[in-house]
């Protein structure tokens, strides 16, 4: 009965959209993965299977967030804040780098990434500052600037350590949850535009003393990035994957080669079934079954801002705005760079990618977005506002 009501208090749309994206994605990982499993000679359903097991764990994460309170969250996220800006300080000053950044905790039994778990955690930071400063900060009657450096410093500290670690996408997607978060925050517009003229003082401040001291902001590797335009008249010299992936989409044409049937996962898309898995979907799947994964996209977002708009707390409100921006980044980020608009920066696609850190942040972000229906439907009540 208990699961009858979660389930009836849950916002369907979201649920039934999200459910579909996540079985569609691990189906597609077994042809996807197909290829590398050949080549690192592991089963054909190795990627599969510890794709499936990842969501199993997010899955028991999911029920755990679901069955407790968001006002609850303060003292669990105040630990979590701690234990994420230790683990990412530590990698940004003795781990090694992994395909150019210091990304990964390897314990050798298994591997993680702490910073996709950073961003449902800064989302949640986030948005209990809010909730705290609330009144205080929508009032003329205090001084708002120890509460504004606070959210500040909360909010970049995180962006600012994963920028050391050299992982720009996974920099630029913390940063704009903080900067969008921050921009429809309960802080008065004047000192909005204050706060992000000083930042930009002292980020550019940052940028000269960078140069002055290493020569350099950022890597080779990193500028390299930078030169995507045309990417197939540079395919000896970096524009190979963005070629292919291009290649791939092409090919797929209005209804697909056919499952299974795709030519570029074949050693010309590096590891197809992570960052690049959309290329290979389209070449097998064609433009009209995409479609359909670009309408539940908008579904999924939709229905996200609208329980942000019926929310009955503040940090219900932030949480669903802060997580509808973490996805919508990740789509933007992933796909812009495979269509060559934008610099390719290796994050992977909500939903469709392989990948476990990223999977279970997903899913609990999602779930928080869960628990806040249940909430508002539980809790008939609405935020007050200032006269």
């Amino acid at each position: 009965m208990r699961l009858k009501r979660f389930i009836s208090d849950m916002d369907k749309p979201l649920l039934f959209a999200t459910v579909f994206l996540f079985i569609f994605g691990l189906l597609n990982i077994v042809t996807a993965s197909s290829s590398e499993a050949v080549t690192s000679a592991v089963p054909l359903y190795y990627y599969f299977y510890r794709h499936l097991a990842m969501l199993g764990a997010g899955f028991v994460l999911t029920i755990i967030v679901l069955n407790v309170k968001t006002k609850k969250y303060k003292p669990w996220t105040i630990i979590a804040y701690v234990v994420i800006v230790m683990l990412l300080a530590y990698l940004s000053m003795y781990g090694s780098d992994h395909r150019g950044s210091r990304n990964w905790i390897n314990l050798g039994f298994m591997q993680f990434q702490p910073s996709e778990f950073a961003k449902p955690i800064l989302i949640v930071c986030l948005a209990l500052l809010f909730e705290k400063y609330y009144y205080r900060l929508r009032s003329k009657k205090y001084k708002h600037w120890d509460m504004i450096a606070k959210i500040v410093v909360v909010g970049g500290l995180i962006p600012f350590i994963v920028f050391t670690q050299k992982d720009l996408g996974t920099m630029f997607i913390l940063f704009s949850i903080f900067a969008v978060m921050f921009w429809v925050s309960p802080i008065l517009p004047k000192e909005k535009i204050k706060t992000i003229g000083l930042v930009l003082v002292i980020m550019v401040v940052a940028v000269l003393a960078k140069i002055a001291i290493s020569g350099h902001i950022l890597s080779d590797a990193q500028k390299s990035r930078f030169d995507f335009f045309n990417p197939c008249s540079k395919y000896e010299t970096g524009g190979y994957q963005i070629c292919n992936g291009i290649i791939a989409i092409n090919d797929g044409g209005l209804m697909g080669l056919g499952a299974g049937k795709s030519k570029q996962k074949y050693s010309y898309i590096p590891e197809p079934h992570t960052d690049s898995v959309f290329a290979i979907i389209a070449e097998e799947e064609g433009f009209l079954k995409c479609s359909i994964v670009f309408l539940l996209y908008v579904i999924v977002l939709y229905r996200i801002l609208n329980l942000s708009s019926k929310a009955n707390t503040v940090r219900g409100r932030y949480i669903c705005i802060g997580v509808a921006v973490y996805i919508f980044m990740h789509i933007f980020l992933n796909l812009g760079g495979l269509f060559a608009v934008i610099p390719l920066t290796g994050v992977p696609l909500p939903f469709l990618s392989y990948g476990g850190s990223f999977t279970i942040s997903l899913m609990v972000a999602l779930a928080m977005v869960q628990r806040i229906s249940v909430e508002t439907k539980r809790e008939k009540i609405k935020i007050p506002t200032l006269k």
